[in-house]
């Protein structure tokens, strides 16, 4: 019955793609994080040029990030 149940769910209810930017703006927001909280992205222009798409995290961000927010690295990939 499980198995039923686990192939119906996979067919009506897709796990939507992610990525690390809408990572990062879910974990702001149900931390109450502004974009100047965040050091281990860096300043707040650069927090905000991940945000918008126009900047990629790097190795260190999402390391620091992934540690203050107790997730996997593979989070912000």
């Amino acid at each position: 019955l499980g198995d039923l149940v686990s192939a119906y769910e996979t067919v009506q209810y897709p796990m939507p793609e992610g990525d690390g930017r809408s990572a990062l703006a879910f974990l702001m927001q149900q931390h109450g994080l502004g974009q100047a909280d965040l050091p281990e992205v860096g300043a707040q222009s650069v927090v905000s040029d991940v945000l918008s798409g126009k900047r990629r995290l790097n190795v260190r961000q999402i390391r620091g990030l992934a540690k203050r927010f107790g997730v996997s690295v593979e989070t912000f990939f």
